[in-house]
C-alpha cells in the first residue's frame, strides 16, 4: 500500500563525488557532493549557491571532480561536516558544520598536480575528471523559498584519470563495472554496490557506439 508523505529530502541514491576547487589564496578546497549526473562528456552538478566550492567554481571556473571507491569512505566522512568559508550560514551552524581551511590535511588525502586545470587530482581516488565550468542555472527561481540558494553547474569533462586495475582486460578505454565499487549516497547514508541484480541489457550494447 502507498502514502502520500513530505519528505524533506529526496536523496534515493547517487555517487559521491569529491569536487577540489582552488581558492583565491592558491589554496585548495575539497567538498563532497551527491547530487551529480553524467551525458557523454558532460557532467551537471547540483550545489549550494553559499558555498566555497560554487564560489570557486564561478571564479576559476574549473574543478577535478574526485570519484571515491568505498575504500576511501573514511576520508569522505572526515569532509561531512566541513565547510572552507570562514562566515557561514547559522543552518549550516545549527547542522553540526565547522570552518577547516586545510580539507587534504585533515582527510589524509594527497593532492596531485592535474594536467589540464589548476585545482588537484586526490590521488586516493581511483577515478578523477579534470573539468571546466560550460553553463550555470540558477534552481527554483519560481520559488521564493529556495530563489538564488541552489545552482545546477554544467561541466565539461577535459581528461579522465582511471586506476588500471578498473580497465577490463584488454582494454585501455573501458572500466569493468565488477571491479568498480562507487561510493553511494542514499537518504544521507553511505553505501557500496552489491551484486548485479540481473544482466543488463544495455549493457549488451557496445561502449564505442556512445563515442
Amino acid at each position: 500500500m502507498h502514502i502520500t508523505c513530505q519528505l524533506p529530502i529526496l536523496y534515493f541514491g547517487t555517487p559521491v563525488v569529491i569536487i577540489s576547487t582552488t581558492n583565491e589564496d592558491e589554496t585548495f578546497n575539497l567538498a563532497p557532493i551527491s547530487s551529480v549526473f553524467w551525458l557523454k562528456w558532460r557532467c551537471v552538478i547540483g550545489i549550494a549557491a553559499s558555498s566555497k566550492t560554487a564560489e570557486n567554481l564561478l571564479k576559476t571556473k574549473e574543478c577535478v571532480l574526485n570519484l571515491p571507491s568505498v575504500h576511501e569512505v573514511s576520508g569522505v566522512n572526515d569532509l561531512a561536516l566541513t565547510t572552507g568559508k570562514s562566515n557561514f550560514s547559522e543552518i549550516k551552524r545549527q547542522r553540526g558544520y565547522r570552518y577547516e581551511k586545510d580539507k587534504f590535511g585533515i582527510t589524509g588525502f594527497s593532492p596531485v598536480a592535474s594536467l589540464l586545470v589548476n585545482s588537484p587530482r586526490v590521488k586516493e581516488c581511483p577515478v578523477q575528471l579534470e573539468a571546466v565550468v560550460k553553463a550555470v542555472h540558477s534552481i527554483g527561481s519560481d520559488d521564493n523559498r529556495i530563489q538564488g540558494h541552489l545552482l545546477n553547474i554544467e561541466l565539461e569533462i577535459l581528461k579522465v584519470h582511471v586506476e588500471e586495475n578498473l580497465l577490463a582486460t584488454g582494454h585501455t578505454d573501458k572500466i569493468d563495472a565488477d571491479k568498480w565499487k562507487p561510493l553511494i549516497m542514499s537518504f544521507q547514508h553511505l553505501y557500496g554496490l552489491g551484486d548485479p541484480v540481473v544482466p543488463s541489457k544495455l549493457a549488451q550494447i557496445p561502449e564505442h557506439l556512445y563515442k
